[in-house]
Order: C-alpha cells, then sequence, then structure tokens
C-alpha cells in the first residue's frame, strides 16, 4: 500500500482534479526529492479517521466573524465556486475545489465560508471525484499503466520535443531520468508538477482534505463520483497523438510563465465565479495549443465526458430531504457544457452560495 504522504501530491490541471488518483501515487516514484512538498498540517487540524496511536480530530472551532478586542481582524476564507442546485425537495451542494493550496486559503479559526460550513453540517454524504479508499490504493495502477519497463517516452516523442522536455529538465537530472519511463500522459502531469511546485504551493492545503478535516458528521459517509479504473482509463485511453499535445502544450511556455498562470488560476479560485474560471481557461487552451482539434478531442475526454459522468452519479445519490455536498474540481463546473448547466438542463434551480 502506498504511502499515506503519496496521496497527498499534486495533480494536473489541479483545478479539474483530473488526475488527482493517478498523481497521488506518482509523485512517490519519480524523484520523490523533486516532488517533496514542505510544511506540516495546519494548526489543529488532524485526518478524518486517525490511525490507532494518532490524537482524535481536534474539535471544531468558533466560526464568528470580526474582531476582538484584543485581537487582530480574523482571516477570511476565500469565497470558491459554491453553488446550490435545487430540484423540489432534493438539493445538491456543490464546490469547486483545487488540489493544492496556501495556508492562508483555509484559516484555521474557520477555513471556509460559513454557507460552507453550514451546507457541510447539513449533507449526510460528502461526494469527491473518487474516494479516499480508492486514493489510497492507487499505486500499483499507475505503474502498470504510465510507467514502462524501458525508456518508452523517446519512442513517443519526436526528436523536436524530446529536446525541449531535456532541455526543461536539464537542471534536475534524477527526474530527467524517471521520466524517460513514463508514457507522455503521465510525463505531462509531471511536468505540470513540477511548475505547480515551483508556485509555492502545498497539497496538504487542497481543498478535498480541508473538507474532510471538518466533515465530521458522526454519521455522514464519504463516496467517489468515479472509480479510481474510470480516472486512469480517462488517459490511458487518449490516442498517442492526444498524449504528445498534452505534453506540447506543457512545454509551450516557459516555467516562469507557467506559473504565473497557476497563480492567476488560484486568484479567481478564491473570487469564486465558476463561469469565469472556465473562460480563462478556455483561452490559455486556445493560446497553447499545437492542435485545435486534438485539445479539443482531449477536453472531450478529460474534462466534458466526465462532467456528463458526475452528473449521472449526482443524480443517483441525490434523495429529497438529504442533501448531498459534492466537491470537484473547480473548472468542471463552469460554462455551457459544464456540470452546473447540466443540472440546470435536468431541471435544477442553480444559484451561487
Amino acid at each position: 500500500m502506498p504511502d499515506a504522504r503519496a496521496a497527498r501530491c499534486i495533480t494536473r490541471r489541479f483545478a479539474y482534479g483530473a488526475v488527482a488518483a493517478v498523481m497521488a501515487m506518482a509523485c512517490a516514484q519519480f524523484a520523490p526529492a523533486a516532488f517533496a512538498v514542505g510544511g506540516a498540517p495546519p494548526v489543529g487540524v488532524q485526518p478524518r479517521a486517525p490511525s490507532p496511536g494518532h490524537p482524535p480530530p481536534a474539535a471544531r472551532t468558533d466560526r464568528s466573524e470580526g474582531t476582538t478586542a484584543s485581537g487582530p481582524v480574523r482571516a477570511q476564507p476565500p469565497r470558491m465556486p459554491f453553488y446550490v442546485a435545487t430540484k423540489g425537495q432534493t438539493t445538491l451542494y456543490l464546490l469547486g475545489t483545487l488540489h493544492v493550496g496556501y495556508p492562508g486559503d483555509y484559516p484555521p479559526e474557520q477555513p471556509f465560508r460559513k454557507p460552507i460550513l453550514a451546507a457541510l453540517d447539513a449533507s449526510p454524504t460528502l461526494a469527491l471525484e473518487i474516494s479516499p479508499d480508492d486514493l489510497l490504493y492507487s499505486q500499483e495502477d499507475v505503474t502498470r499503466y504510465g510507467v514502462c519497463r524501458s525508456e518508452c517516452l523517446l519512442d513517443y516523442l519526436p526528436d523536436s520535443m524530446w529536446k525541449k522536455l531535456e532541455a526543461r529538465l536539464r537542471t534536475n537530472p534524477a527526474a530527467l531520468k524517471e521520466i524517460r519511463r513514463t508514457r507522455p500522459w503521465l510525463a505531462s502531469m509531471l511536468v505540470e508538477t513540477y511548475d505547480t511546485l515551483k508556485a509555492g504551493f502545498q497539497s496538504e492545503y487542497g481543498s478535498e482534505a480541508q473538507l474532510q478535516n471538518v466533515y465530521l458528521r458522526a454519521n455522514g459517509k464519504i463516496v467517489g463520483l468515479e472509480t479510481l479504473n474510470e480516472q486512469i482509463a480517462t488517459f490511458t485511453r487518449l490516442s498517442s497523438a492526444q498524449q504528445r499535445e498534452m505534453l506540447a502544450q506543457d512545454l509551450v511556455q516557459t516555467p516562469a510563465e507557467n506559473v504565473a498562470d497557476v497563480k492567476e488560476l488560484h486568484r479567481l479560485w478564491r473570487i469564486g465565479d465558476a463561469d469565469a474560471l472556465k473562460a480563462w481557461d478556455d483561452a490559455k487552451t486556445d493560446k497553447l495549443a499545437r492542435s485545435k482539434a486534438l485539445a479539443a478531442s482531449v477536453d472531450n475526454r478529460v474534462v466534458y465526458d466526465r462532467n456528463r459522468r458526475f452528473v449521472t452519479r449526482m443524480l443517483q445519490l441525490a434523495v429529497p430531504n438529504k442533501p448531498v455536498f459534492v466537491a470537484i474540481g473547480a473548472l468542471h463546473l463552469g460554462g455551457r457544457r459544464g456540470v452546473l448547466e447540466l443540472l440546470r438542463r435536468h431541471g435544477f434551480v442553480v444559484v451561487p452560495g
């Protein structure tokens, strides 16, 4: 079984959450020093189900706002993309997540806005992209489907693309050695992971981890909207040309430019407008795409097919008078083919939370 720390590593397209399961194990294998993420969990935050010998979860803290006579102004959590979808007596709460973040995104005294915390308290079920149990048992599948026995990446890539990748990783020989054995889809995720780390993000401040830390309902359950196999198949079924398109997009810009984009995405996520987030990402994809047709086909598989699957599973979970709290990658929510619009087509009224 993989190390628990491996299950908290960084993901490609960290606001889509497309490979939370995949990168959870890959980080433990590919040049661990290069992927090291510093910092301990926030003060007072413990895993939801501690192992024997570990302290129990911290008590729920005061979530009041404002100041005290002798204390400073309390840090306020970001808005985040949060929406309420209702149809008759059926309610879905939807939060757009990031799989990494900064400590300031989740102030210890109040890690989420009050409406988000109230929705968590009211929901017997917390639905993530995949279940925590699936995430912990995923290393073997990444090795099987993303890693070759030989240096296969050189066979997949044209010489010009390999030279560009080699130049990108010239200061990290350990990572370059390991990435030679990956297929292009996994190489793409690893390249984006490096740039995410350079932006200073920390995996323990990803939304899913923080949500689980505060979801302390005695009878609540946490479920997945798709299985680990479904997530991995999203990428293993891409053609070689589609996989090369993914990697090519990651190599268009300099690492500094990619870091700036990651920070801008984070800024927009804090503001919390799902449609603005998706519009920004669409413009970025249009700028970086080497082949418009291939880029569109990748998005169909990685984003839009999964949006439809998410909605199908949400509707299966939805029960009158028993709200479901759904937390998925923020870029899945907005746009004309996003989860919010698909729910509207199913008769839900969707409003900002």
